[in-house]
């Protein structure tokens, strides 16, 4: 628990590597189109809870991998964003299940030190495309859903993106009050 909280205070932060290919925007609400590199994430899937619960479930797991509790006992440092799927119903409403997908750092790509704990899973992700809105402030699932919406609306008519998941974001520590970024990612189709 230490090595996760000097990790998380102290490490190095990486950003997942992207590449804006465009931005656009519609009345209140500004986005980019970006490319976002693939590589090796660790995952962790919580189902039958909603998304704050979910996530009060899965971020201390991968908080602890990333810290050290893993078969070498490295800290890796971290990489922003953190981001998590979240699967829409019908209504915009989101699903009981999320997945969370930490990318590990350029350093630990080519070997990631094996979780200890069983929830906690490796998996290779090819590059995505996205678009991406920003937002401000402690993020929660209404917070998501809104901007989710806003983001739809202003893509309309330019943009195909996929319906059944999208991504949310977030780049900061929880213990840092102000000037927090969060973002919504539409995957394009």
């Amino acid at each position: 628990m230490l090595g996760m909280i000097k990790n998380s205070l102290f490490g190095s932060v990486e950003t997942w590597p992207w590449q804006v290919l465009s931005t656009g925007g519609k009345e209140d609400v500004s986005y980019e189109e970006r490319a976002c590199e693939g590589g090796k994430f660790a995952t962790v899937e919580v189902t039958d809870k909603p998304v704050d619960e979910a996530l009060r479930e899965a971020m201390p797991k991968v908080m602890k991998y990333v810290g050290g509790t893993n078969d070498k006992g490295t800290g890796m440092g971290m990489t922003v964003p953190i981001s998590f799927a979240v699967f829409p119903n019908e209504d915009g409403s989101l699903q009981k299940k999320l997945k969370v997908w930490f990318r590990i750092p350029n350093q630990f790509q080519s070997d990631p030190p094996v979780p200890s704990d069983t929830s906690v899973k490796i998996e290779e992700r090819e590059s995505i495309t996205v678009y991406s809105t920003q937002f401000g402030g402690y993020a929660k699932e209404a917070d998501y859903i809104t901007q989710a919406r806003q983001l739809r609306a202003a893509l309309e008519g330019t943009a195909t993106y996929r319906g059944d998941v999208y991504f949310c974001t977030g780049y900061d520590p929880p213990m840092k009050p102000y000037g927090r970024r969060n973002e919504i990612w539409l995957l394009k189709t």
